[in-house]
């Protein structure tokens, strides 16, 4: 399965394999990312992950598509499907 996230430009962390450090630079900078995207999400408790995953993805093109600042951009990880 693809996970996506929205990142900024100047962001020199990864989102998937270093969180910390690009949450700490991403709300050092005001941007505050995760709270946007959870903004923006269509989801609930009831959704399976897969499902709540592709609201996710949705969000995240609907930001990257919007682009208010210009500065987003889509990242993605391929992750192994649930056995």
């Amino acid at each position: 399965m693809e996970v996506c996230f929205v990142t900024t430009l100047d962001n020199p962390y990864n989102y998937f394999d270093d969180f910390d450090n690009w949450y700490d630079f991403d709300t050092s900078h005001g941007y505050n990312t995760c709270q946007y995207v959870a903004g923006v999400t269509k989801t609930s408790g009831e959704l399976s992950d897969r499902d709540r995953a592709l609201a996710i993805n949705q969000a995240v093109d609907d930001i990257v598509r919007i682009n208010v600042t210009g500065n987003y951009v889509k990242v993605r990880k391929t992750i192994p499907d649930d056995v």
